[in-house]
């Protein structure tokens, strides 16, 4: 068996908020918008540059996911970018905060954490 990402769906509290952050910040490609009424739900399905694609879903009232101290479940999303420093210099201009870029001991790849509206830390990943 050979597996290929496909996408990522990650259900958002404020679906206006996530849909303006993930498309007008991050520069994700809306490829299909619906409006599910049987589950009060929007679905947004959108573009990566290498063709994988982040999903974006809202339902009403979803629980809170723990996520600090380390919680089983998902940690992150990386976005891997030619230029990190380019990179936060976008996000920083569209008032999004950015951590400290790091470098993983084990690849010598630059990184960096930034968060999306709902608090899910996403990376910059700089590939070396």
């Amino acid at each position: 068996m050979q597996l290929k990402f496909h996408h990522a769906a990650l259900i958002v509290r404020d679906y206006e908020a996530s849909k303006a952050f993930y498309c007008n910040v991050l520069g994700l490609q809306i490829l299909a918008e619906n409006y599910r009424e049987d589950r009060g739900s929007w679905k947004l399905d959108m573009a990566l540059a290498d063709g994988g694609q982040l999903e974006l879903v809202s339902f009403p009232n979803p629980p809170a996911r723990p996520s600090r101290p380390e919680a089983c479940g998902l940690r992150h999303i990386a976005f891997r970018v030619d230029d990190i420093d380019a990179a936060i210099l976008e996000l920083e201009s569209e008032g999004v905060e950015v951590e400290p870029v790091r470098i993983d001991p084990y690849t010598h790849a630059r990184f960096t954490f930034f968060k999306d509206p709902d608090g899910l830390r996403l990376e910059l990943y700089e590939h070396p």
